[in-house]
């Protein structure tokens, strides 16, 4: 059965434009789950919509291909187009926040993978749309797991620090350069809050791997520090 629908969507049909359509729909939807239920900005709808359009597009490409003189046109100028376009809707999903936490990086880079996958589905490769959708479906979920576990064990990490007092900036660097602790990056800022010390965001690479959650909280027991979060 799977053969004869790769078949159908294969062929230049009213039948194979419905399947194409509606693979691309379904393909979308699978990504869109995922992100949805994480609550990113882009959901079921969004991927749906990227994924469809951009089988239309390829659709179109080949329907100009098919009724006008081949030799006065590139069929794969659209596709290159969508490939390249989509990166702005990918660039509304990424945000920077207060903190310089970077949020939306998977989620635009699942809109463009979106987009490729529905221009497979428009050219009719059936094949290559179902295998690259079980590809991101196991990077969606099990590189996800990876993903977690490998920053788990990372020697380098940002922390976002808020002190008493300004004297307890010297203390606190000292005390990671006693502990071995290299400091790659360091911006301080003032709070908005009047009384308030000052905080900092920094990059700090330890000696030896160790979980990430103890050297938070070794961090957060010193006394010069008032409040400490992982970035």
């Amino acid at each position: 059965m799977l053969q004869a629908i790769v078949s159908a969507a294969e062929g230049w049909s009213l039948e194979a434009m419905i399947l194409r359509l509606l693979l691309a729909l379904i393909i979308g939807m699978a990504i869109g789950i995922d992100r949805g239920l994480k609550r990113r900005g882009a959901g079921v709808k969004t991927h749906a919509l990227v994924c469809m359009g951009s089988a239309l597009v390829m659709m179109t490409a080949q329907y100009m291909y098919v009724h006008f003189d081949p030799s006065k046109l590139d069929l794969s100028r659209m596709g290159a187009q969508v490939v390249s376009g989509v990166g702005f809707l990918g660039v509304g999903t990424i945000i920077v926040t207060g903190k310089n936490q970077i949020r939306g990086l998977t989620t635009a880079a699942g809109l463009w993978a979106c987009a490729c996958l529905g221009l497979a589905a428009g050219i009719g490769f059936v094949e290559g749309a179902f295998i690259a959708l079980i590809l991101v479906e196991i990077t969606l979920k099990l590189l996800t797991k990876m993903d977690t576990w490998l920053l788990a064990y990372a020697r380098v990490l940002d922390i976002y620090i808020e002190f008493p007092t300004n004297k307890c900036v010297t203390v606190f660097m000292d005390t990671l350069r006693s502990q071995g602790i290299k400091i790659n990056s360091l911006q301080l800022g003032k709070s908005h809050i009047k009384g308030e010390g000052p905080n900092a965001i920094l990059c700090i690479e330890v000696p030896e791997r160790q979980k990430r959650a103890v050297i938070v909280e070794n961090i957060r027991s010193m006394d010069c520090v008032r409040f400490v979060e992982e970035l």
